[in-house]
């Protein structure tokens, strides 16, 4: 990555007359350096954007709360297993949703109906909360993401997700 962007701040920074071709020997040819005229004014070179990931502006939510989210159910909350079928199948926080993310990373942007064709049940509501949990965090905060760019407004995350969940001996649900 680093070699293209020299080589992209080189190609467009000098010109080729600037490289100047000096001759060691008969027949033997060096590049001397990259001299640039004195009196000339570089334009500026297209500066390439890098995007990282950023923190989450919603809401983090701990075990503590997930608990107490999962023993008494809300209409007004969706608490969604963002992880693989496979991963679900073997044990999930009560109430939870599956949508995976790796596999169906277009979920959140479906048309309701191809939606509930999909997975077999009703899209959530963008007008609720949305939780969303994996195997470790990374995953749900990409979920998270994917949702408020689709118009989900109240997005939370509990990061320490399932391995958090089973560590503070979270009880899990199988379908």
């Amino acid at each position: 990555m680093a070699s293209k962007l020299v080589y992209s701040a080189l190609t467009s920074n000098v010109c080729r007359a600037c490289l100047r071709i000096q001759q060691v020997r008969p027949g033997t040819l060096r590049v001397a350096s990259l001299q640039q005229p004195r009196n000339r004014i570089l334009r500026p070179a297209f500066v390439p954007v890098r995007w990282h990931s950023a923190p989450p502006k919603g809401k983090v939510y701990d075990f503590q709360d997930i608990q107490k989210f999962s023993s008494s159910s809300s209409p007004d909350r969706i608490l969604v297993d963002v992880r693989e079928p496979a991963e679900y199948e073997e044990g999930y926080i009560s109430g939870a949703i599956n949508i995976p993310i790796k596999s169906q990373p277009d979920a959140m942007f479906l048309p309701e109906d191809e939606f509930e064709d999909r997975f077999g049940f009703s899209k959530p509501d963008p007008e609720k909360e949305v939780v969303f949990y994996c195997k470790s965090g990374v995953r749900s905060s990409a979920a998270a993401q994917f949702a408020k760019q689709h118009g989900y407004k109240d997005v939370a995350e509990y990061r320490g997700s399932w391995l958090d969940w089973q560590k503070h001996g979270g009880e899990a649900t199988k379908p």
